[in-house]
């Protein structure tokens, strides 16, 4: 059992029971600590469990989208394709539950409402739906930075007779669209991987897309397993580089400028990327995500790509991007998206000539006409890296309420730690690499740092930690300026809440890099935790 309190129900509470919920059990579990998973979905996998759309797949190499914590697990598990498709990443997922014996400490359908920090006590109480309640110690948050679906906020979303889908909740059993006249509302990521899949299957889809986004080929294929074998010869090595690289994704390091090289030499590079597929390396020049000349080098190659796949030259017009930058918006990996365009079941409907007015009960209404489905999806997005912890009633000190302290936009101390929020973690949190990232290199990062973190606490004796204010000024301040250095606050994106309306526009990840981010948390550790205060056990009476 852990120092402080020592009438908590358990030493740690870990929301959500994801990659960074699942191998936080197994960290804590090292340490001693009792530990007790709240997990929503009835199933454990996170981001993986309720995204089982239709084409949902990772945009991460599936043998880089692993645990690299523990070496015989790499080498047992086998990935079937080079980008994995959703059920085999929950599969990998339930695996690890099962390998690791974590499900005993993990409680399924159970959302947690409420938490709120005792300061008498140094505990937290934990409220959940089911009407149970719990004290711990030790509060870490892996809600996911894509899991709160945003709100769909169309005029008469209830009217509509027949079926609506909603990608972030989709039925396990899945769903047939064969004869059926479909509509999507949405073409972001999520709608770049369903649309392909529900065109297969219906009589006609009609798709109703508000922005255009630049999309690249995933390149998707089985792996061989001599590939296979090479790899996992160099895993330790490949690990590695992960921790060090700019994204979690090892790649060839930029030349400094892609205006100073010729065209043709850009477009072969950019051609090479292409013909690989995935964006590890469509970034090949240091200067694309800084300067608008740069950038727009990278832009025209993709919209000349997209003129050449679309047969109709007006229809690639609005599916081409011109009002943003390349990469501005998260860049997405498409399995022949732009070439389902070319279907004869297919049509796009563009909202920024005829804006979408309301939903009816036969169907969608937009300024220019109605259009009769016989079922609609929404791929709407997510109100992302601050939705799910705000929809959770987070006390403080003082009762302080966490949503309305970030009111103005997400305040941390390395997306780590919130001042006023003692003994609480938040994995892969706001103003951290997390999204600008391969998630899993960024969630093993934070918490092994969480896991050093209490046993540090713990051998100094003390009750808990808490970030300083100061230590959290400087650091959103730090985030900002780097964000401002880019193109990225330039663009209405999720990255800076864009997407939902009366969101505070606040630039969210943390742009630095993985492996600078990762030197920076470990320079704070060695200067005995600089910027985090430790709390004193509360005195006996």
């Amino acid at each position: 059992m852990s120092q402080g309190s020592s009438d908590t129900d358990v030493d740690a509470v870990v929301i959500g029971a994801g990659f960074g919920g699942l191998y936080m059990l197994y960290k804590l579990r090292e340490l001693g600590l009792s530990t007790q998973v709240f997990e929503a979905g009835d199933g454990v996998g996170g981001t993986w469990y309720w995204n089982r759309y239709p084409g949902a797949r990772c945009d991460v190499e599936s043998l880089a989208y692993s645990y690299s914590f523990d070496p015989e697990l790499e080498q047992d598990w086998e990935w079937s394709e080079r980008y994995p498709a959703q059920p085999e990443i929950e599969k990998y997922l339930n695996h690890v539950a099962d390998r690791y014996d974590l499900r005993r400490d993990i409680a399924l359908e159970t959302r947690v409402t409420a938490a709120t920090f005792d300061e008498d006590t140094t505990s937290w109480t934990i409220e959940t739906d089911t009407g149970r309640s719990v004290t711990c110690r030790w509060l870490i948050t892996a809600v996911g930075c894509l899991s709160k679906p945003k709100e769909i906020d169309i005029e008469g979303k209830g009217s509509f007779a027949g079926p609506t889908y909603h990608t972030p909740s989709w039925p396990k059993d899945g769903v047939d669209f064969s004869g059926k006249r479909v509509a999507v509302i949405g073409t972001g990521s999520t709608g770049i991987q369903v649309i392909p899949e529900i065109a297969k299957q219906a009589e006609h889809l009609t798709v109703f897309q508000r922005t255009p986004n630049f999309s690249l080929p995933a390149q998707n294929r089985d792996l061989t397993g001599d590939e296979i074998e090479e790899f996992k010869a160099d895993y330790r090595h490949f690990r590695e580089e992960q921790r060090a690289s700019a994204y979690g994704v090892p790649a060839p390091p930029p030349e400094p400028s892609a205006l100073a090289v010729a065209a043709e030499e850009r477009n072969r590079k950019y051609q090479q990327a292409w013909d690989k597929g995935g964006f590890a390396e469509f970034f090949p020049y240091a200067d694309l995500l800084t300067d608008i000349e740069a950038n727009e080098t990278v832009a025209q190659f993709v919209r000349d790509k997209i003129a050449g796949i679309v047969d109709d030259p007006e229809l690639a017009a609005k599916l081409a991007p011109t009002d943003y930058a390349f990469g501005t918006k998260r860049p997405c990996l498409d399995t022949r998206y732009f070439e389902t365009y070319n279907r004869d079941n297919v049509t796009l409907v563009d909202l920024r000539e005829t804006p979408l007015e309301r939903i009816t009960g036969k169907g969608i209404e937009t300024s220019d006409r109605s259009y009769e489905v016989d079922a609609i999806v929404f791929a709407t997005g997510f109100d992302a890296m601050v939705g799910a912890l705000n929809a959770i009633d987070i006390r403080g000190r003082g009762g302080a309420l966490l949503r309305d302290e970030w009111k103005n936009g997400p305040v941390t101390y390395l997306g780590l730690s919130v001042a006023g929020f003692p003994n609480m973690f938040t994995i892969t949190g706001p103003l951290s690499p997390s999204v600008f990232s391969n998630m899993i290199v960024s969630i093993e990062q934070h918490v092994e740092w969480i896991a050093d973190c209490v046993a540090y606490v713990d051998k100094a004796g003390e009750a808990g930690i808490e970030a300083t204010s100061t230590a959290q000024d400087d650091w959103v301040s730090h985030v900002s300026e780097l964000a401002d250095m880019t193109l990225f606050p330039q663009t209405d994106s999720w990255y800076v809440g864009a997407n939902v309306p009366g969101k505070p526009r606040v630039f969210m990840p943390y742009v630095g890099g993985v492996g600078f981010y990762r030197e920076t948390c470990d320079e704070i550790v060695r200067d005995d935790y600089r910027g985090f205060d430790l709390i004193s056990a509360p005195q006996e009476a």
